[in-house]
Order: structure tokens, then C-alpha cells, then sequence
């Protein structure tokens, strides 16, 4: 958000006015969306460059520009669309179906897709924020809004489809949803659909292999859910879930924020799994609230959840409790770290969202609305809950919210073009970025891929990595203020590394700038700020240039290890004007195809992330699998082994390089970070930061260093590092390091303090009671002169 307007800032919570309706169309997708007479439709491009196309369907089921007010033009983005056999990035959950998902709701409304004729509504042209605005006609008009284009080439040259933003604004405020915020689209045709009300419970039976869908409608509001194996009820048991013994069965010292994978009864009998979070933030370790809560606060006879469970499960001869434990989802409620006392605060959940959960047995369920009004819980203002069950039959892939920014929409974790090859050897994901990376791999483990790497060769999926196309005359210009290395330097064909700073010197990212041609740029980086940083500084400053996102263009896997030149030297063909393999220099990189000049397009860098020589490929999501079939067919034999992020957690800390919200925030510097060499002094032009990066570098107050720690015992990110009682400094990663035998850590230290040689202490349980030695030590620990990375 920009500015200040006095009043309490809520990015995530409904802020759009009454009647006013926000989605998203994917890059290359399609949305279908339903107006009536006065309904007002915006599209925004917010990226720029972005072609739009809008296709009506009245009652009739006829395709006629008219209904908006428009003419039919030539766009054929909408037609291809509903011609292909999957969708891309289109409508839905990102996994192909999506035009198959448009063709179905135009057939419910009975839209003649036969005859669709698309109006161009935004060119390939327009700028950042260009927007068009249409109003319907008539009622029941059913409406696609398409952000068509091609597959953007590995090796750049095109400009990649990126997202259109559209707004509604009803005429008739409540014509929709009655006022509220409208709820998610049904994962399928639901078994039970019902509501909820405010301040009340509901019981309700689930088959084992159905599926339950809880929903916040308005946001900020809680709701509890147990649930009881139906067949220990008819027999007169009472076993519901125990979220103490869930919570210790995963392997939780005490109770934190957050749900498990599984939900287990006293007798370690899992009765629920959930599939899909989309809100994160949970309290499953306190009671559903209860009469006596109130009474203590001064509300006797106050409405309460455990009552209210009492009441609706009484049907079932389920006995009335006091006090209900159960899951307590949307609360945000937490332990005080210094006295352990529940402290509770106002809910992170959204208008729609959600907790998916899968019944594992034939259950009785019971949820809730909430009713505290007495304080934060439910923002003050207790509103409904709404409830969906799903026949077993329904494909639902695990997936955990993730947002870009705080006010943007929520999307599901997501796979990588490589999933269809690394599920088959792993079912330990882990979420990065908004994707699911393998963790580790199931006939290995991280200490062998770690082995391989160091002295053979791996290969890793690394795509969560934000991409960002820089086109334009401006573009040299504007990365040469936006960055700390001198971009004027760089040749064709050439990779620097980086940091992306604040005005205050502190970091936003850092990241690889690659030089694809004269104006044509790429920035590689951790996070989606840097493309929205680049954008900014771009209009502020009236630069021609454009920053397209081309994440979802771009995967790709690093190769790396002392034979990972040998095994891309048998894959990778390059033209002659190109390097080799053979050739390629360090930070440098070559376009190049699979095996012969008719293969399929990559970009091949010489660069890594883990202290070893090596390579990362890039490839379009639909080429990855193949890419990796030809990397593993080469590198198998060699003793190659696919590699998680646990060994490369390892790696990189042996070899020194850092990684954000351990070694770098937006409070850190780049020489706080341990990166001051990316700041070189001789850059002579003026970049964001400059100033503040000159007076930071002659008077450091931290410095990141290397510690050896002496004990077996090792350090972990956030332990404080002391000497004598004063605290100096805090441990940023650490590992059991393989190759050299010590336990090792990165520290941000007082530079008073930073000196090679210097004793320091971690500390461990409050930092004082125990202690574990250590030296301020030279890092990187591994290969300090990078001979093996060169």
C-alpha cells in the first residue's frame, strides 16, 4: 500500500466497496463470469504489454459484442482456448484442466461456443495499469475474460502472457450475494451445502473418503470442528479427536499455531486428514470457548461454543461437556514465549477462506460460528460459517495458501514442470515460494545427495525462483539504478550477481541479472517485490520499459557437481556462435537445445548454489519433464542423484552463500549480509541505496562471519551468540558439516567482534543457563578460494 490516510491499514481484509467484485485471469487463461443489466466490468492490464479479450453470451446462448456495448473484433485467443485439450495456465487450480473448466461453465449457461467472437479489449501495447471498461446490457449475461498469448521462448525475444486484474461493480448491490463477499466456486457438485449462522453450531455425518470444506464467509471469524468415529458412537463410545495426542504423535514439544497433516483420537486412530489450508494461521491446542470464559470476563450467560456443541450433538446420545476440546480453525490465538499465557488476536483469515479436510472414517461432525464478541477472536463482530461436503471421487491435490503481497488473492501451492518426474521418487515436498520442492528423495536421503553433489553430480528443482523480464530502451538504465553492480559492464550473454536495495541501503532481494541482448534483460530472483520494485522505479523515474513476470514461463534445474560439465556436455547442443558446454565460463550463459539443433529450447547458465561447479538449465514447465529425462539418462550412470533441499541447506551454508530471512531481511545491508562485494565502489552512476550504502560500508556496525562450534551440539537460526552476558550477535543457519566433520554456523555479529579468532558463545535455553564454545572462523568453510565452483 502507498501513503497514509490516518486510519487502521487492513491490506488483507475486504476492502472493496459493497457491490464491487475483484478476480484474476492467469496469463494464458480464461475466466467466465456472470453480469446483469447496469453491471459495470473493468479489465486492467497490470503488467503491461498484455493483450485482453472479452467474448458475451446472452440468455440466448448467442456470442454478441452488442450486450456490452462493443463490437466484435479479430481476436482469436477465446477460440483457440476452448479448442485445446487442456489449459495451461487457464481457469482452476493450475494443472491443466482449465479451458476444459471454461468449456463447462459456458455449456451450464448455455453458451453456443461455436460461435464465439472476441472483442480486443486491451493490445500488446498498452502500459502498466491501462484498463478498459464495459457495462452489460441486459441480465444473465455470461462473459470470458482472456489474457491469451504464446509460450515465451527459454531464450527471451518474446514477451510472456502475464496476469489481467477485473473488477465488477453490481448495480444492484445485493442481485449476487446478498451483501456478503461471494464465496469460492464448489470444488465439485457438493453432497451437503449448507450455513452456518452466527453464533451457532451445526452437527452433520460424513462418509469415509468424503470430503469437508469449512469456510469463513466474511473473514475474521473462527470456527471450532470436532469430529467422532460413528461407529464407536453406535456402540456408545465416545472417541473424538485429540488434538494433545495429534499434536504429540507429530512430534510437537507444545502447541503452536498451525495444523498437523492428520488429526488422531486418544486411541492414535487418525480420523481427518487436511488436504488444503488456504488461511495458515490456526489455534488447535485451546478449548472450544465455554460458559465459564465468559463468566470469569464478566458475561454470565453468554452464547458459547461448547454449549452450542452440546446442543447440536445431543441427537447423536453424544454427552453434554463443560468444555470441548477441539480443532479451532481460523483462530488466532498463541503462546506468549516468556510466560506460556494464550494470548489471542484478531483472525488472518479472508472472506473465503478455507480448511479442506478428508474423513478417514465414517464420522459425526460438529463446527461452529463463533460467538465471541467480547474481544479480538472474531474481529468483534461474529459472522457465519459455510460448510460444503464432496463425494471420495473429488481431485484435490495437497496444497497450503500463498500470497504475493498482503492484498493480493490467495493461490494454492502449486507443482513445478518437473513434479511429474520427482513425485514418482519422493513424498517429502516441502512449500517454497508458493510451490511444492522435494525435500528429500526416498531411496536416498540428504547426506547421500549431498555425497553425490560434492563428488559426483546432482540435480535439483529450483523453479520457485521469481523470473522477471526487463524489455525496453530504458531497461539498461533502469537496472543500473535499481541494482548495486554496474550493469553497463555486462556483456551479451553474461550473469552478474546481485543485490536489490532500499533507500535506506537495506536489502529487498538479491538475485542474478542475465544480459540476453541490448534491451533485453532477465532478473532471477527470491521474491515477486523485486519485479513490483523494478515496475515502480520504471514509472516514477519515465522509463520505456517493461517488467513482465515470466515465473511461470521459466522452470528450472540446477546440475551440479565435479561431473556436471561431463553429463550437460552430452545433452546440451549450442549453435556455433554460442559456447559449448565445454566453453562456458563462470556467470556466463549459452541458448541452447536438447541433444541437436531440432531439440527443445533451453538456456543453460554456469551457475549454482552450491560451492561445486555447476549449471542451471531453463526450460518452458510443458519441456521439463523432458528436460530431466536427458539430464538423468546422462548423469545416472555417473552416480548422479536427484538432490532435495535439506542437502542443499547443507551445501550452501559450507559454501558461505546466504538466503532471505536467515542471513538477509529488509533491515540488513549487503555487508551485514556478507555480500559487500556485490557493492563495488567504482560504480560511478547513482543507483537506490547509494548514499546510504557509502556510509554504511566506512562505519559497519555487524558483519556476517563463520563460527566453529566446538561441542557436537549444534546451533541453530535464532540462537544468540554472547560474550559474558552480553549478547553480540545471532546465529543466522547452521549445519553438521559432512565434508569437514565440525558443526558450523553463519553469524551476524557486532563488528567489534568479528575478528577471525574471537571466542563467542551460543546460547542455548534462555541463552544463559547453557552454552555451547565457538571461533569466529573464515567462511566460505568449504573451498574458501572457490577453485571447484571456477
Amino acid at each position: 500500500m502507498d501513503g497514509f490516510n490516518g486510519g487502521v491499514l487492513r491490506p488483507g481484509a475486504l476492502s472493496l466497496p459493497a457491490g464491487v467484485e475483484r478476480y484474476f485471469v492467469p496469463g494464458a487463461g480464461a475466466l467466465a463470469l456472470r453480469l446483469f443489466a447496469g453491471d459495470g466490468l473493468r479489465v486492467v492490464d497490470a503488467e503491461g504489454g498484455q493483450a485482453a479479450e472479452i467474448a458475451a453470451f446472452g440468455a440466448n446462448g448467442k456470442c454478441d459484442a452488442a450486450l456490452l456495448g462493443a463490437k466484435a473484433g479479430k481476436g482469436e485467443g477465446i477460440k483457440k482456448m476452448l479448442a485445446q485439450n487442456n489449459g495451461g495456465n487457464g481457469v482452476g487450480d493450475g494443472v491443466g484442466d482449465g479451458c476444459e473448466r471454461l468449456r463447462a461453465a459456458l455449456a451450464e449457461n448455455g453458451c453456443d461456443i461455436g460461435g464465439v467472437r472476441s472483442v480486443c479489449a486491451l493490445g500488446e501495447g498498452g502500459q502498466a495499469g491501462e484498463d478498459a471498461r464495459f457495462t452489460s446490457a441486459a441480465d444473465g449475461v455470461t462473459v470470458v475474460v482472456a489474457a491469451p498469448g504464446e509460450d515465451m521462448p527459454a531464450h527471451g525475444g518474446g514477451m510472456p502472457p502475464t496476469q489481467l486484474t477485473v473488477f465488477i461493480e453490481r448495480a444492484e448491490k445485493n442481485k449476487t450475494t446478498n451483501g456478503e463477499p461471494p464465496l469460492p466456486e464448489p470444488l465439485a457438485e457438493p453432497l451437503q451445502d449448507f450455513r452456518i449462522g452466527k453464533m451457532t453450531a451445526r452437527a452433520y455425518t460424513v462418509r469415509a473418503g468424503e470430503w469437508i470444506q469449512i469456510m469463513d464467509v466474511c473473514g475474521r471469524q473462527c470456527s471450532d470442528f470436532q469430529a467422532f468415529a460413528a461407529a464407536d458412537l453406535e456402540r456408545g463410545k465416545e472417541c473424538c479427536v485429540d488434538v494433545t495426542a495429534s499434536r504429540t504423535l507429530a512430534g510437537r514439544a507444545y502447541p503452536q499455531p498451525g495444523l498437523r497433516a492428520k488429526y488422531y483420537d486418544h486411541n492414535f486412530r487418525p480420523l481427518v486428514e487436511v488436504v488444503q489450508d488456504s488461511c495458515l494461521r490456526h489455534d488447535a491446542f485451546g478449548l472450544a470457548c465455554s460458559a465459564k470464559y465468559y463468566e470469569n470476563m464478566g458475561y454470565p450467560g453468554h452464547i458459547n461454543c461448547s454449549d452450542n456443541f452440546n446442543g447440536a450433538l445431543s441427537s447423536f446420545g453424544v454427552s453434554p461437556r463443560r468444555g470441548w476440546t477441539s480443532m479451532n480453525f481460523f483462530f488466532n490465538n498463541a503462546l506468549c514465549p516468556e510466560t506460556h499465557a494464550v494470548e489471542c488476536g484478531e483472525p488472518w483469515s479472508r472472506p473465503g477462506d478455507y480448511v479442506l479436510l478428508r474423513a478417514l472414517e465414517d464420522l459425526v461432525c460438529v463446527s461452529s460460528a463463533c460467538p465471541d464478541d467480547i474481544d479480538a477472536a472474531n474481529g468483534w463482530n461474529p459472522t457465519d460459517i459455510h460448510v460444503r461436503a464432496y463425494a471420495p471421487g473429488l481431485r484435490a491435490r495437497r496444497s497450503i495458501m500463498f500470497r504475493k503481497r498482503a492484498d493480493a488473492e490467495a493461490e494454492m501451492t502449486k507443482n513445478t514442470g518437473f513434479a511429474p518426474r520427482t513425485e514418482k521418487l519422493t513424498r517429502r515436498f516441502t512449500e517454497y515460494n508458493g510451490y511444492w520442492l522435494p525435500a528429500s528423495y526416498t531411496a536416498s536421503g540428504a547426506v547421500s545427495e549431498y555425497w553425490a553433489c560434492r563428488e559426483k553430480a546432482a540435480v535439483m528443482d529450483l523453479s520457485p525462483l521469481r523470473k522477471f523480464e526487463v524489455l525496453g530502451e530504458g531497461a539498461e538504465a533502469l537496472l543500473q539504478m535499481c541494482v548495486t553492480r554496474d550493469i553497463r559492464r555486462l556483456s551479451d550473454g553474461q550473469v552478474v550477481y546481485t543485490a536489490m536495495c532500499y533507500d535506506t541501503g537495506t536489502m529487498l532481494d538479491d538475485g542474478t541479472v542475465f544480459r540476453l541482448g541490448a534491451n533485453n534483460f532477465r532478473w532471477i530472483g527470491g521474491c515477486d517485490h523485486g519485479g513490483e520494485w523494478l515496475r515502480k522505479q520504471a514509472a516514477e523515474n519515465g522509463l520505456d520499459v517493461r517488467i513482465k513476470t515470466s515465473t511461470e514461463q521459466l522452470h528450472n534445474v540446477a546440475v551440479q557437481g565435479p561431473l556436471s560439465r561431463e553429463i550437460l556436455g552430452e545433452v546440451i547442443w549450442t549453435c556455433p556462435e554460442q559456447p559449448s558446454i565445454a566453453e562456458l565460463g563462470w556467470f556466463r550463459f549459452a541458448v541452447g537445445r536438447l541433444h541437436n539443433e531440432n531439440g527443445t529450447a533451453v538456456v543453460v547458465s554456469r551457475t549454482g548454489y552450491t560451492g561445486e561447479l555447476g549449471f542451471e538449465v531453463f526450460c518452458h514447465p510443458k519441456d521439463a519433464p523432458e528436460v530431466w529425462d536427458a539430464v538423468m539418462k546422462a548423469g545416472e550412470p555417473r552416480g548422479m542423484l536427484p538432490l532435495g533441499l535439506d542437502a542443499l541447506d547443507m551445501l550452501r551454508v559450507e559454501a558461505g552463500l546466504i538466503f532471505a530471512g536467515c542471513e538477509f531481511d529488509d533491515q540488513t545491508d549487503p555487508f551485514e549480509a556478507g555480500i559487500g562485494f556485490a557493492v563495488p565502489k567504482k560504480k560511478q552512476d547513482d543507483y537506490t541505496g547509494k548514499a546510504a550504502l557509502e556510509k554504511r560500508r566506512e562505519h559497519p556496525q555487524r558483519k556476517l562471519v563463520g563460527l566453529e562450534l566446538e561441542s557436537k551440539e549444534m546451533a541453530v537460526h535464532g540462537d544468540g551468540v554472547f560474550v559474558g552476558r552480553h549478547q553480540v550477535g545471532v546465529v543466522t543457519s547452521s549445519v553438521r558439516s559432512p565434508v569437514l566433520s565440525k558443526n558450523l554456523a553463519l553469524c551476524r555479529v557486532a563488528a567489534e567482534h568479528a575478528t577471525v579468532g574471537a571466542k563467542v558463545e551460543v546460547g542455548k535455553l534462555d541463552g544463559h543457563q547453557k552454552r555451547l564454545s565457538a571461533a569466529v572462523v573464515p567462511f566460505p568453510f568449504y573451498d574458501p578460494q572457490k577453485t571447484r565452483v571456477r
